[in-house]
């Protein structure tokens, strides 16, 4: 199963694109020899080992396309279980109106329940889902391959073990392949389709159009701890967890800034909650020490606190928040109304936050424009500033107040601020004022370097940035691997191209500087982009 889980609806799912509907896949030169490998066909057997949650489906997702369909499980009686209750799904897909009566009863004509791994042999495909043990996986398929063709394709839906190693010890690893789908299957959209050392690229094309043939949408992606998913995400779990054991904020109050500032569709905690802690911190946790204990992907202390305490999320009744009926979820820090100032000095381009300054007009308030670095000035003096890497604190005598990166300030909610204890009140109330009179919710949060949304977007942005430029998938892949498999609002490469790479690299390296232990140190993807933007720039 994969870590990161989004609910989007229920169980049930449309049939796929036709076959027809198959774009060409493969490299240019493949197309150009007309050498592209093609998906397997439609009548072919997909069998499908491991009928849990996953494995049911996928099953679900290769049997409305079309295939025939044999389920095995090693747990006597489960298979059959599974066949029934993807019955019981195509019948609920007819009386929504999503299928019709004689396809739910061809897809039932093509489902069977395996006794036996040999009842696989005639399978063109074979997936599966069983436990996360790389010792299991590699037994079973080391008998796989006493059953199935030469010419069968082996896959592995792991979120988390290296595909080249399960393949290791097979006799063609070659025609091996990591189909990772996300959970519920027939419902999101996303499919890593990983190569491991020894695979063949011809092998990985042909799952890539097979699984874009069930209408899903495939990136191709290298063996790499997490992948593409669970290894460019650790930020947006890892930076909430360091804010809030910094004491800046609560789970609330951050969820709600990634959310109603960040523009993500959940917040870090909640969504942990959903996807249970302890698969969460096991996740992280593998991913580090696949990178051999690399700062960047450190474990949280306090999540594997909440872990130890039995407080799972949403499958205990307890998380980050209780789920007891009727206990309520709290709510998010937010300041009490103040007046908003008359008038205020914009010194310079506020940059990503530019967009402010119309509606702060649209609002009557007065703007007034000169020459300076990029902030605003409030009417007591006090300058109103975009989280980068510094803390506010560092400025005294000046009083700063710092607000955090939105995705989109015009449709953000809410507004997140930060100062340091000598800010004056007064200070402080000109600035939540200032946003409130836009029709922003506040949230004023504690002095920390780089806020909440700024500095998980530098995060997730050099993360991918160096899993780009290390081979792992193209830039295009991460971005739509993120928006796709985690709901993300924006790809993060595509995030830091709005920003600019200069501002991203800034952020870092504030934030290295005042914690320095290589956690955020910027990447040299990130360093290189910022060199390569300083000289455009020059010219």
């Amino acid at each position: 199963m994969s870590a990161n889980v989004t609910v989007r609806g229920s169980d049930d799912v449309t049939a796929s694109e036709p076959a027809a509907a198959v774009e060409a896949t493969g490299t240019a030169a493949e197309a150009a020899s007309g050498q592209v490998p093609e998906p397997v066909g439609r009548d072919r057997t997909v069998a499908v080992v491991g009928t849990g949650t996953m494995g049911q489906g996928i099953a679900q997702v290769a049997l409305v396309a079309g295939h025939p369909v044999r389920l095995y499980d090693s747990a006597p009686g489960r298979a059959e279980e599974a066949v029934a209750a993807l019955t019981a799904r195509l019948d609920r897909l007819v009386e929504k109106g999503r299928l019709d009566a004689p396809a739910r009863e061809a897809a039932i004509g093509r489902l069977h329940a395996a006794g036996d791994l040999a009842e696989l042999a005639d399978a063109a495909l074979v997936v599966e889902a069983i436990v996360e043990l790389l010792p299991v996986k590699q037994r079973l398929f080391a008998d796989l391959e006493k059953v199935v063709g030469d010419d069968t394709v082996l896959a592995t839906n792991t979120s988390s073990l290296s595909v080249t190693a399960i393949a290791g010890g097979l006799r063609l690893p070659g025609r091996f392949v990591g189909l990772h789908f996300f959970n519920p299957a027939p419902l999101l959209p996303l499919v890593e389709v990983v190569s491991g050392f020894a695979t063949d690229p011809d092998v990985a094309t042909r799952a890539y159009a097979t699984v874009k043939g069930w209408g899903k949408t495939p990136v191709r992606c290298a063996d790499t701890p997490g992948f593409i998913v669970n290894r460019v995400a650790r930020p947006f779990y890892a930076e909430a967890l360091r804010v809030f054991e910094e004491g800046a904020a609560d789970p609330a109050t951050i969820d709600a800034a990634l959310r109603e500032c960040g523009g993500f569709r959940m917040g870090p905690f909640e969504l942990t909650d959903l996807i249970g802690q302890d698969v969460n911190e096991a996740v992280t946790r593998s991913v580090w020490e696949s990178f051999h204990q690399d700062p960047k992907f450190t474990p949280s202390l306090a999540q594997r606190r909440l872990v130890e305490s039995g407080r799972l999320g949403r499958k205990t009744g307890h998380g980050w928040f209780s789920y007891a009926d009727g206990v309520e979820r709290p709510a998010p820090h937010t300041a009490a109304p103040a007046e908003a100032p008359k008038r205020i000095v914009v010194q310079g381009d506020l940059g990503p936050a530019e967009p402010l300054i119309g509606l702060v007009e649209e609002a009557g308030i007065t703007v007034r424009r000169k020459r300076g670095e990029g902030h605003i000035v409030l009417p007591g003096g006090g300058r109103l500033m975009l989280a980068d890497g510094d803390s506010s604190f560092e400025f005294f005598p000046e009083e700063i107040v710092y607000f955090d990166l939105a995705l989109d300030y015009a449709r953000a909610s809410r507004m997140v601020l930060s100062t340091g204890r000598r800010t004056a009140p007064e200070t402080l109330a000109e600035a939540v004022g200032l946003f409130q009179a836009l029709g922003k919710q506040v949230s004023v949060i504690g002095d920390v370097p780089g806020m909440i949304v700024a500095r998980t977007v530098a995060m997730l942005a050099d993360l991918a940035a160096d899993a780009v430029d290390r081979g792992v998938a193209t830039a295009e892949d991460v971005d739509t691997a993120m928006r796709l498999g985690v709901n993300y609002p924006a790809g993060p490469l595509e995030w830091a191209e709005k920003l600019g790479h200069r501002r991203v690299c800034d952020l870092l390296r504030g934030l290295h500087e005042r914690y320095p232990t290589g956690r955020y140190g910027p990447s040299q993807a990130v360093a290189r982009r910022c060199a390569d933007a300083d000289a455009e720039d020059a010219r």
